[in-house]
């Protein structure tokens, strides 16, 4: 039961303080509701679902890792900066694929 009281929390920071995960918590729910608007079937459902569990998943992993680099770095280093901007590049990567993947379910509802 611990493990879900500190994954809860770990929830409750990204929400917190992550701007990033509220918008894309936001994002989602306007593409559910907009599947849900347009009678996806059952599996479309279920990939947007994973899609957007992987997104938020990256956000989430990319928050901790910035987190820990400010802890044992906290004035500006270079290699810090790379690898916050490969930590964020993998957010956009999945943001991306998941779009692509939105846009490829939705463009047959649409026509």
């Amino acid at each position: 039961m611990n493990g879900f009281r500190y994954a809860f929390a770990g929830l409750r920071l990204a929400w917190m303080r992550g701007v990033n995960f509220r918008i894309e918590i936001l994002c989602a729910l306007l593409v559910l509701t907009f599947a849900w608007l347009l009678h996806f079937s059952p599996a479309e459902f279920t990939v947007l679902i994973l899609t957007i569990s992987l997104v938020l998943a990256a956000e989430t992993f990319n928050t901790a890792l910035e987190e820990l680099c400010d802890k044992f770095q906290p004035t500006h280093d270079p290699h810090i900066e790379k690898i916050k901007d490969l930590s964020a590049a993998a957010v956009l990567i999945t943001a991306l694929g998941a779009l692509c993947v939105g846009i490829v379910i939705a463009i047959p509802h649409l026509w």
